[in-house]
């Protein structure tokens, strides 16, 4: 996707616009695709004239346009932004796109020494990735809690519902960006929704209670981002029904870390043994393998997760629940 893919008169229109070079090899679907709530996603669409999101800034509501130009070697990144918070969306790009990740550490040959061959080998072919912060906790939390101990498939098919459901259309959708890009709902418009419609979109009460109570301090919560991840990250456990798990899903999208580990996953462990010993393993287990590169514990996953291991199969799959009929 290029920024020649763009209509002059769009990009003209916006009303803010940004180009930014990351100074390195990069790839901004590997980066941003992090974000994506399957392709599904409401908030977040694919077009062949670039990557379109949708969100709240402190400013009001943004769209936000990303393509690359140039060669990818040595590309930039044009984003184009429209709506109240369009300062705010373009100036935030390049954070989101990872100019604070900071890979050197983990490229160092000493470094490197200690890697399984499959982790150094995919990070030579993958020198593009970076991992992005958006620094949003809201926007990166509540759907994560809706992906609390169900599969990825119902989880985010209840998001997309409540989102076409309760958000609204992102500023220029239909216009200029794609017609079926939405905002997710606002904190106020979550604490809204009832029961019934939870219900409907295959949403536990017991999940569904976890949005609630964290909501309600939605100013507190947009705090954290501004603190360092793992700080953020104890301060969301403090929340009933948020753990280890969700909170580092969490920062790992807010704040870009390199080392949040989703500890609880129901695959995780598992896959994480698996790709570094040939055997299954529990948490406790995948957090020993890992802990010689702590500090860059992410990373090591990500890698994993490029390299084309796949995990043989050792059990049977968690069943997919609808409870919307019940």
């Amino acid at each position: 996707m290029t920024v020649a893919d763009v209509p002059a008169g769009v990009a003209a229109a916006a009303d803010a616009s940004l180009r930014w070079h990351p100074g390195a090899p990069f790839d901004l679907m590997q980066t941003i695709g992090t974000l994506l709530r399957g392709h599904g996603d409401p908030s977040i669409r694919t077009a062949p004239d670039g990557v379109w999101l949708a969100f709240m800034t402190p400013d009001g509501p943004a769209t936000l346009r990303l393509a690359t130009a140039g060669p990818r070697a040595d590309p930039a990144v044009d984003a184009q932004a429209w709506g109240p918070g369009a300062a705010a969306a373009a100036g935030s790009v390049p954070r989101l796109l990872g100019s604070d990740d900071d890979w050197t550490a983990f490229d160092e040959p000493v470094f490197h020494a200690t890697l399984p061959r499959m982790v150094v080998e995919a990070r030579r072919r993958n020198l593009t990735v970076r991992l992005p912060a958006t620094g949003r906790i809201i926007d990166s939390l509540v759907p994560t809690i809706l992906e609390q101990k169900v599969t990825v498939i119902e989880a985010r098919r209840g998001y997309r519902y409540l989102t076409y459901r309760f958000g609204t259309a992102a500023p220029g959708a239909g216009t200029v960006a794609p017609a079926n890009l939405m905002l997710q709902p606002t904190p106020e418009q979550w604490l809204r929704i009832p029961s019934w419609e939870w219900h409907k979109a295959g949403v536990g009460p017991q999940r569904s209670a976890t949005v609630m109570r964290a909501l309600r301090s939605a100013a507190a919560l947009e705090r954290l981002a501004a603190l360092p991840a793992a700080e953020a990250a104890a301060k969301l456990q403090t929340i009933p029904g948020i753990g280890v798990w969700t909170a580092a899903e969490v920062v790992q999208r807010t704040h870009g870390c390199p080392d949040s580990i989703a500890v609880g996953d129901y695959h995780l462990a598992a896959y994480v043994g698996a790709a570094l010993t040939g055997r299954r393993t529990d948490d406790a287990g995948m957090l020993r393998l890992l802990a010689p590169w702590a500090g860059h514990r992410q990373r090591v996953i990500r890698m994993i997760g490029l390299s084309g291991f796949r995990k043989p199969t050792f059990g049977p799959r968690m069943t997919i629940q609808d409870h919307r009929g019940h």
